[in-house]
């Protein structure tokens, strides 16, 4: 991956490739909040759920030579020899028993669904592109090459397969200690099929779903590490509420984390992502583009508004040379929709909201945990001005026809530069959106066809198959030839 702290080369590009750090600009952010609020109240639900169990049992059967060496070890087959187990009558009864399909059944069928739509070709071309995203994203935090110094995951570090279903779930991910129920050692992610479609700022939610909640169920002891470094930084603001803020983040520790581990991977996308997608969502089911104020004591989410700050305290804490700006510019967007902020049944000032976000984000990305050897997360992964270089040259081809640059190493583009470039495109050039979908699930979907880990052979993580060098040749000039003299100069 080529989104690390400490890169080894630096970024190489194309001599007309562009050479300046882009400022922000979210001229057209309503035109793509209104994409996503129109994707989100389509109905499309996708393939129905496959509830019977010898029809189930045969499709599967038909799908086991539709996948690489690794999902049929990782995945596949251990799905099918666990629900061999099962049998259809105890397949039947954890569908009973979870009639709306959020527990056991849901998990059980979402996973028969990831096999089945991608065997069977359900929207491929979005699905390939999808599957990339997500690989990218899980790459980013797990391939030995980002995870120097630092240990293997303890849970499987397959990247997760994807789905297509549940639009009423939104994007969802069943991390890899869910599915190891049935005996998987790879995740699930699930969009709303729309956003095959369109819906661009959801896909800047895939690195708070893979980026977020799948790495942090692959190391033991993660999240909990992580949830006390939170509650020890916000009890230090002091004052009647720091005992009240440092638990209501730390207990919300998953999803809290999650949101800065996708902006560690994705950069500013994934930050003003969140701010246009969470609008969109409240203006396609509550009628107002607007970040919420409250956050319930149930909720295990953090408040609409207090995301928006730890996204923008997130993105200050990134090393490029943007970070200033484009975190004034994501708080700017959440101090409009701000309101009496209530966490938990008490009432925050904003003063104090946005520095117990702050001091989140601090802790989250930049603590030393045992669960990473002592390293941070920040370390592991963070977005440079590199990855921004990246994101200009990929936002010129999202209105053409031209093709990624073939770079190798630390210049080479990935699925998430993709995806951060789409996004950034669409907030400055709104009228483009269709176009600009279009041709980030075309580029996303070419990229796929390429990636080892689909290939015959078995790899886990692409970011593992490079060469460390001991000395990097320069080309030397040319010499001139000297000038042939007499009858041969003639």
């Amino acid at each position: 991956m080529s989104k690390k702290r400490f890169a080894r080369r630096d970024l190489l590009v194309a001599a007309d490739a562009p050479t300046h750090i882009s400022p922000p600009d979210t001229t057209d952010l309503a035109a793509c909040i209104d994409d996503a609020r129109q994707a989100a109240l389509n109905g499309d639900s996708g393939p129905a759920d496959p509830t019977d169990y010898a029809t189930l049992r045969a499709r599967l059967e038909a799908a086991r030579s539709k996948f690489p060496p690794l999902y049929k070890q990782e995945f596949v087959e251990p799905y099918i020899a666990n629900l061999d187990k099962l049998g259809a009558a105890e397949f039947t009864n954890i569908l009973i028993s979870d009639p709306t399909h959020e527990g056991q059944a849901g998990l059980m069928l979402d996973m028969a669904h990831a096999i089945l739509q991608r065997a069977e070709r359900f929207e491929r071309p979005a699905c390939d592109a999808f599957e990339e995203v997500v690989g990218d994203l899980y790459d980013g935090f797990l391939s030995a090459e980002d995870r120097q110094g630092i240990n293997p995951p303890d849970e499987g570090s397959t990247p997760p397969l994807v789905k297509w279903g549940n639009p009423d779930f939104g994007p969802y991910t069943w991390p890899g200690d869910a599915t190891s129920t049935f005996g998987a050692r790879a995740a699930v992610v699930s969009l709303p099929p729309a956003n095959a479609r369109k819906g661009l700022l959801a896909w800047a939610a895939l690195g708070h779903e893979t980026g977020g909640h799948d790495i942090l169920h692959a190391d033991h002891g993660l999240q909990n590490q992580l949830a006390s470094e939170v509650r020890q930084s916000i009890l230090q603001i002091g004052g009647p509420l720091a005992e009240h803020l440092s638990e209501y983040w730390s207990s919300r520790i998953d999803e809290t984390a999650s949101d800065v581990m996708g902006i560690l991977n994705m950069g500013p996308a994934a930050a003003i992502g969140l701010v246009g997608y969470f609008r969109a969502l409240n203006l396609a089911f509550a009628g107002v583009a607007k970040l919420r104020s409250e956050g319930p004591v149930s909720d295990p989410h953090p408040a609409d508004i207090v995301r928006g700050y730890l996204a923008a305290e997130t993105v200050a804490l990134l090393p490029f040379s943007q970070a200033g700006a484009w975190s004034k510019r994501v708080a700017s967007e959440t101090d409009q929709d701000a309101g009496t902020i209530t966490l938990a049944g008490k009432v925050i000032s904003r003063a104090v909201a946005r520095e117990s976000a702050r001091r989140a984000a601090i802790a989250i990305a930049s603590a030393k945990v045992k669960s990473l050897e002592n390293h941070a997360l920040g370390e592991i992964q963070t977005w440079q001005d590199s990855d921004e270089l990246k994101v200009n040259i990929v936002r010129q081809l999202l209105t053409t026809n031209g093709n990624l640059p073939e770079e190798e190493g630390n210049a080479r583009i990935f699925a998430t530069h993709i995806v951060a470039a789409a996004v950034i495109e669409a907030l400055a050039n709104g009228r483009d959106i269709p176009v600009i979908f279009d041709r980030m699930i075309s580029i996303l979907a070419k990229l796929h066809s390429k990636n080892p880990v689909w290939g015959p052979l078995f790899v886990r993580h692409p970011g593992n198959i490079r060469r460390d060098l001991a000395y990097r040749f320069h080309a030397r000039p040319e010499i001139k030839a000297a000038e042939p003299e007499g009858e041969l100069a003639a």
